[in-house]
């Protein structure tokens, strides 16, 4: 495993021109193999007018805490650099985010000096091709209060088959929340905090490039929205399986579901009530 220290987070947009060369030099067929590599900011603090202004957009509180999921926003600089300056195996412009993972071991606080490094995982089949994961790990010196896996699919011809997700099978008994009016500017909002300017959130012109009929929303801001709604406990884990994509703009309701501790949240169509996020958080 090589490391490879910073010593502040990445510009993600740094990482722009290499991502639009993918588009004209196609990477080489063969075995696909990740690189075995760890990028790590070795120490930082957040800034906390970024983080204002992420809370404003996702519904996060300003009270002096870190939301897990921020940190994990975050560590998408590293991912790009990652797949850029690496031998990444596959193209990355068309990945799909399909499932994310965070977890926070108590309440992070602002003013805490932290490092954060991401890694890859391994490869895994998918029925529609071939799926990776970042694992992401923050810590306050030795001590780690924050753990993420973004899994990604890259879609290809395959005869594999993917293993079904047990609590995929059985619906929750939800009850409805609340109902969102997501605005058409809510990509270019998020894409400004997060850093993500992928050409299918930003607008309705440049989405249909990619075969959308209008922007969609970002994974990680539905993600955002509903922890921002919910009574998280200090120490927690949110699962989350990204579905069908939101449409911008648009109406969706939000469901929760509660045995003991632990929520089962779901965001859908009010219309058509098809999915576009489920979640589970499990208290730790």
């Amino acid at each position: 495993m090589n490391t490879r220290h910073f010593s502040q987070l990445p510009k993600p947009y740094l990482a722009y021109p290499k991502i639009v060369q993918g588009l004209i030099f196609k990477k080489p067929k063969g075995e696909k193999v990740l690189p075995q590599v760890e990028y790590v900011v070795d120490s930082f603090k957040v800034d906390p007018k970024h983080l204002k202004a992420y809370n404003e957009v996702c519904g996060f509180k300003n009270n002096g805490y870190i939301p897990a999921i921020y940190l994990a926003v975050l560590s998408q600089s590293l991912q790009m650099h990652m797949m850029t300056q690496e031998a990444f195996p596959f193209a990355i412009l068309g990945l799909v985010h399909i499932r994310n993972q965070v977890s926070q071991s108590r309440k992070i606080g602002v003013n805490e000096s932290l490092s954060l490094s991401c890694q890859f995982g391994e490869l895994k089949p998918h029925d529609k091709g071939v799926q990776f994961d970042f694992i992401t790990t923050a810590k306050v010196g030795n001590e780690v209060v924050m753990q993420g896996v973004t899994t990604y699919l890259a879609r290809q011809k395959t005869d594999a088959k993917a293993a079904t997700n047990a609590k995929e099978e059985t619906r929750p008994n939800y009850a409805v929340q609340a109902e969102w009016s997501v605005s058409e500017n809510t990509g270019r909002r998020y894409a400004l905090t997060s850093g993500d300017f992928n050409l299918i959130h930003i607008h309705a012109l440049t989405a249909k490039a990619f075969g959308f009929k209008q922007a969609i929303a970002h994974g990680m801001w539905s993600k955002a929205k509903a922890l921002a709604n919910l009574s998280l406990p200090d120490s927690y884990e949110a699962d989350v399986w990204f579905k069908l994509p939101m449409y911008l703009p648009s109406k969706v309701e939000f469901l929760t579901a509660q045995e003991g501790k632990n929520i089962d949240f779901l965001i859908q169509n009010s219309k058509n009530k098809k999915p576009h996020v489920t979640g589970h958080i499990t208290a730790r």
